[in-house]
C-alpha cells in the first residue's frame, strides 16, 4: 500500500467517495464542453457565407440606401442587406457614398 494513504478503512472509504464525486463532476464538465464545441462547429457549418458587397440602409420605414461596403468591412451598420457586384456598381454610379474604411469603389474599379 502507498505511504501517503491513511491506514484505516473509514478514511480510505471517505477518500474514495471524495474522489468519485470529483470524477463525476469532471465527467459532467467534459460532457458540457464537448456539447458546446459540437454546437459551435454546427453553427459555423450553418452560417451563411459572407456577402461580397453590402448596402447599408438608413433608419425608419422605407429605409434608403446610404453607403456601399465590401462584405468584409468592420464598419457595416446593423441595418444592411447583401447586394450583387452589379448592384454595388449601380449604387456608386447613382452617387451613393462608398465606405471610407473598406473602399468598395477602389475594389470595384470605379474612378473618381
Amino acid at each position: 500500500m502507498s505511504d501517503f494513504l491513511p491506514p484505516d478503512l473509514l478514511r480510505l472509504r471517505t477518500l474514495r467517495t471524495w474522489h468519485a464525486m470529483w470524477v463525476a463532476r469532471l465527467d459532467e464538465a467534459i460532457a458540457a464542453a464537448e456539447q458546446r464545441e459540437a454546437e459551435q462547429q454546427q453553427g459555423e457549418k450553418r452560417r451563411p457565407p459572407q456577402p461580397d458587397w453590402v448596402m447599408e440602409l438608413s433608419i425608419g420605414v422605407g429605409a434608403q440606401p446610404i453607403e456601399v461596403h465590401a462584405g468584409h468591412c468592420y464598419a457595416i451598420g446593423k441595418r444592411h442587406r447583401a447586394i450583387s457586384r452589379e448592384q454595388a456598381l449601380a449604387a456608386l454610379a447613382e452617387g451613393i457614398r462608398a465606405c471610407a474604411h473598406c473602399r468598395p469603389d477602389t475594389e470595384l474599379g470605379v474612378l473618381g
